[in-house]
C-alpha cells in the first residue's frame, strides 16, 4: 500500500490519500490541544499510544459487529482506514456527569447518571462545536432523521460494550466522542477512541487518566496516557 499525499491536518492526526483511492492513512500526532485550539502543547508519544489503543478497541468493536474504518495498523503511528465522507455530527456519550455537562446543567462532577446521555454536536470549529439536536441536525442537511437514529442507535451499543470493557480494566468510562462517516453508502464508526477522546478515571479513586490532565493542568499526562494503554492492553 502506498502513502500518497497528504489531504489533511487536524489537531491530533495527518490524513494522507493511498494507491487505493477507497483507502487512508491516518498518522497520529503528539500535538495536544484543548478549548478548542486555546491550549497548545505536546504530550509524549501521545500518537503511538492513541493509535494503538484505537486499532485494539476498532478491533474489539469489530468483534461485536460494530462496522468501523478501521483496516489494518501499519506502524506504531500510521493506521489504515476505509476512506469516510465525515457526517458532521460529534456524538458525546455520558455515563458520569464532568465537563461542558456540569458547566451546562449544574450537575456536580462525578455523579453516576441513572441512565447513559446521547447528546449530538455540530462539529465546526469556527462555531465551536455547539450542542445541537436532531432537527438541528436534520435542517442543517447534515444527515437524515433515519440516519441520525441509527448513530445514535450505534453510540449506545458501543457505549454498552465499552463500559463493561473498561470496567473489566477498572477504568470508569465516564464519556466519550464518537465520529461517524459514510463508505459506499454505509454508515461507519470513524476517528479514534483514545484518553484523548474519552474521559477515564479509575475504579476505586476517580483518578482522571485521560486529556482532563492536560486541560486543567494536573501533571503526568504521558503516564496518565500509557497507564491507559497498560490497563488495556497489557503493554
Amino acid at each position: 500500500m502506498q502513502k500518497l499525499q497528504q489531504l489533511y491536518e487536524g489537531k491530533a492526526k495527518k490524513v494522507f490519500a493511498t494507491s487505493d483511492p477507497d483507502l487512508i492513512i491516518q498518522e497520529f500526532k503528539d500535538d495536544a490541544t484543548a478549548f478548542n485550539g486555546v491550549k497548545r502543547g505536546q504530550i509524549a508519544e501521545k500518537g503511538i499510544v492513541n493509535n494503538q489503543l484505537s486499532c485494539h478497541l476498532f478491533r474489539y468493536l469489530e468483534s461485536f459487529g460494530i462496522k468501523t474504518h478501521f483496516v489494518e495498523e501499519l506502524s506504531p503511528r500510521e493506521m489504515l482506514c476505509k476512506s469516510l465522507k465525515i457526517i458532521k455530527v460529534e456524538v458525546v456519550m455520558r455515563n458520569i456527569a464532568a465537563g461542558s455537562l456540569v458547566k451546562r446543567l449544574g450537575f456536580t462532577e462525578g455523579t453516576e447518571l441513572p441512565y447513559p446521555i446521547v447528546e449530538l454536536y455540530l462539529k465546526d470549529d469556527a462555531l465551536g462545536d455547539p450542542l445541537m439536536n436532531d432537527m438541528h441536525a436534520a435542517l442543517l442537511g447534515l444527515a437524515s432523521p433515519d440516519e441520525l437514529e441509527f448513530i445514535k442507535q450505534q453510540a449506545t451499543k458501543i457505549n454498552s460494550i465499552l463500559k463493561d470493557y473498561f470496567l473489566g480494566k477498572d477504568l470508569k468510562l465516564v464519556d466519550f466522542k464518537l465520529e461517524f462517516g459514510k463508505h459506499k453508502d454505509e454508515i461507519l464508526l470513524g476517528d479514534e477512541i483514545s484518553p484523548d477522546t474519552c474521559r477515564f478515571w479509575d475504579k476505586s479513586t476517580n483518578k482522571k487518566l485521560d486529556k482532563d490532565r492536560f486541560r486543567q493542568d494536573l501533571g503526568n499526562v504521558e503516564d496518565a496516557y500509557i497507564e491507559v494503554r497498560h490497563r488495556v492492553m497489557g503493554v
